[in-house]
């Protein structure tokens, strides 16, 4: 680019090399399905490839796109994987991303970043100048919505949302499984959340130092660190930016969670000159249930929390759904927040109670994990059919082994369906509290130990034949790497279940599975496995996130595709 070029504004950046199943990666194929439905010019095979070299095409495009903080017109045409709109540009083969938008909308965006080579523009929101039909702003229930990076979906109704999440879900499959579109079963509708707001029951606002905290000045002589001359904005960052936005309360928080974010904010601007830079506050909620014949809560039954504690009382609890059916009539709820990362926080899953320390990770939605964990014993031995609308239960199966266990909510929800189970986890500190919770539900059947990465599967070699065995996994969001899939395929066990935070690692890993691993792995194809079923959870309404379940059976013979060609067969989704 000329020196005139960057004067005026024309602003093109480098991307860094794109991570699998990131957002940018997501992102990137969501354009070249929609400039491919536009039937531009054709997208160099080289598109997703971040070598940073400029080429011909991008240099040239440069001449047609707008300066850099300039406003531009936008129709929407797509609504991406990731929750922005996507709009084409004038420009030939190039791509607008406009955070907050919807098919049909027309709006004004600011360019805030070119990425010539990728083909497409990062912006900002602006305004509406036409909206989509399937826009309803009445419905936006955050006065922070269009600024703060948490939700991008406020503006759709929730049978929308739904249905854009299961076609995600779709998506995920067809661009990253790598599989032929008949090895695909029929995804189910997506099964949402029976909260959309106050739902969520972690938040972790945090504020930044002084300005000029990080200064290379500071960093070479400490005792210049500067002090807060007022109150920093506490809240969540800005959309598009690493500015913090000062965020008073947050619709989708649960009523404990939001009280705990008053005060917290309140305590912070009381204790400002004890605060030397920025810092992050954990706000967890934790819930007790008190029997209504018991007159004061049971002292056995209280969580370990910190001083620094508010109690929300919330009435009597709403009944879960399916297997998980308690009478509310008998307890009361108290809802408590919790600041202290080391505290147990106490949650209730139908019958089930699991303690958990409040930093490390739990499901942060808790109305909808009945729900789920009921979906997951009803299809985790077999998935209903027509024939036979209750799960057929696989008599050769009677081991789970659980592993990424953390602190144990499939094995000891899945308990009772088998004769053993075993949870898994390379963190001690995770076993230790799913121990605490096995006893805590007097689960008996569940076995809890710290596992090796290098050799994850060894305990349950030891226990379990794999012809009877299921293995349930909810990894992280980067999905499982290729030592824990290729232990996985040499152990072969009958069932896998997997749940994922990021539908687009789970279908590049269940691709691998499906096809018997990677080309090159000694033995590859020896293990394969046939998907069962697709499944979507909308854990985080009003964002662009959605849970994935998939069913897995191994396949017994090459030629046996009774699995896969069985859809037909099943329940379709309004029944299942």
């Amino acid at each position: 680019m000329t020196k005139r070029k960057r004067q005026q504004g024309y602003y093109t950046k480098r991307m860094k090399a794109v991570q699998e199943g990131s957002n940018e990666e997501v992102l990137l194929a969501d354009i070249r399905a929609l400039l491919s439905t536009a039937k531009n010019e054709r997208v160099p095979n080289t598109l997703a490839a971040n070598d940073g070299a400029s080429t011909p095409e991008g240099s040239n495009i440069l001449n047609e796109l707008p300066p850099r903080f300039s406003e531009v017109e936008v129709e929407i045409s797509a609504l991406s994987s990731i929750g922005d709109g996507l709009g084409l540009s004038h420009a030939p083969n190039h791509v607008f991303v406009v955070p907050f938008t919807i098919p049909g909308d027309v709006v004004k965006a600011k360019v805030v970043t070119h990425f010539a080579n990728e083909h497409y523009t990062l912006t900002d929101f602006v305004s509406i100048l036409k909206s989509s039909p399937e826009r309803n702003d009445s419905l936006v229930q955050c006065r922070y919505f269009a600024q703060c990076s948490g939700c991008q979906l406020q503006m759709l109704s929730y049978e929308e949302q739904l249905a854009h999440k299961k076609i995600v879900l779709q998506k995920a499959y067809r661009n990253f499984s790598n599989l032929a579109p008949k090895l695909l079963p029929i995804i189910g509708d997506t099964i949402g959340s029976p909260m959309q707001y106050a739902y969520r029951t972690k938040l972790t606002p945090h504020f930044d130092g002084p300005p000029g905290s990080l200064s290379r000045k500071v960093r070479r002589d400490p005792s210049q660190q500067p002090t807060f001359k007022e109150v920093p904005p506490i809240g969540f960052m800005k959309k598009g930016t690493r500015k913090t936005i000062d965020i008073e309360d947050c619709p989708i928080g649960t009523d404990a969670v939001q009280e705990g974010l008053k005060k917290e904010r309140k305590r912070v601007a009381e204790e400002l000159s004890k605060y030397r830079r920025g810092a992050t506050i954990l706000l967890r909620e934790t819930t007790t249930r008190v029997p209504i014949r018991q007159s004061s809560p049971d002292p056995d039954n209280q969580p370990a929390t910190s001083d620094k504690t508010d109690t929300v009382p919330s009435g009597l609890g709403s009944s879960p759904r399916a297997d998980f059916a308690v009478d509310s009539t008998q307890y009361v709820e108290t809802k408590t927040y919790i600041t202290d990362s080391n505290a147990l926080s106490r949650e209730h899953i139908g019958p089930y109670t699991f303690v958990n320390p409040a930093g490390s990770f739990f499901q942060n939605n808790n109305s909808i994990l009945p729900t789920f964990t009921s979906y997951l014993r009803s299809h985790i031995l077999r998935a209903p059919t027509l024939s036979s609308p209750e799960p057929t239960e696989t008599s050769k199966i009677k081991y789970l082994v659980d592993a990424y266990s953390g602190s144990g909510l499939f094995s000891i929800t899945l308990s009772s369906l088998f004769k053993a189970t075993l949870g898994i986890d390379i963190a001690p500190s995770s076993i230790a509290c799913a121990k605490q919770n096995a006893s805590l539900n007097s689960v008996a059947n569940a076995t809890f130990v710290t596992g090796d990465a290098a050799n994850i599967f060894a305990e349950a070699k030891e226990r379990f034949l794999a012809d009877e065995s299921v293995v349930v996994i909810d990894p992280p969001r980067k999905g499982c790497d290729d030592q824990f899939l290729k232990q996985l395929l040499g152990w072969g066990p009958k069932r896998v279940v997997y749940v994922s935070c990021n539908v687009h690692t789970q279908a590049r890993d269940v691709g691998v599975l499906v096809q018997g691993g990677r080309e090159g792995w000694e033995e590859q194809g020896k293990v394969r496995y046939s998907i069962e079923s697709l499944r979507g959870f909308d854990f985080f309404p009003q964002t662009g996130h959605v849970e994935g379940v998939a069913v897995l059976q191994r396949i017994e013979h090459e030629d046996d595709t009774s699995l896969i060609d069985s859809t037909e067969q099943r329940m379709r989704p309004d029944e299942n």
